[in-house]
């Protein structure tokens, strides 16, 4: 059984910061990429950052400059430092990640089950 859970979220000023923590847990051969998305009410789910096995990221242009994804992989764990915090930053955060379960090249996606970050302003 793989399991991702998040930690970091909660209620921050704008222009504050936050990091929030990706941890897999469970058995698995490896993670491959690893992602943060976010859902704010009555929108759907965007994503917001990705990094690649080997480090390479990718940022949503609303997030690129404030928001850095980085990752640990002896932790197996990845984080979404968030800086420069804005109202409209106020949504569920959730992590994802692509696992191998078996050693065998094919991918297993898992989602965590999401923490809340709040921006007042």
């Amino acid at each position: 059984q793989v399991q991702l859970v998040e930690s970091g979220g909660g209620l921050v000023q704008a222009g504050g910061s936050l990091r929030l923590s990706c941890t897999a847990s469970g058995s698995f051969f490896s993670i491959n990429a690893m992602r943060w998305y976010r859902q704010a009410p009555g929108k759907q789910r965007e994503l917001v950052a990705a990094v690649t096995k080997g480090g390479n990221t990718t940022y949503a242009d609303s997030v690129q400059g404030r928001f850095i994804i980085s990752r640990d992989n002896a932790k197996n764990t990845a984080y979404l430092q968030m800086n420069s915090l804005k109202p409209e930053d106020t949504a569920a955060y959730y992590c994802n990640a692509d696992f191998d379960l078996t050693g065998r090249g094919r991918d297993y996606r898992y989602w965590g089950q999401g923490t809340q970050v709040t921006v007042s302003s």
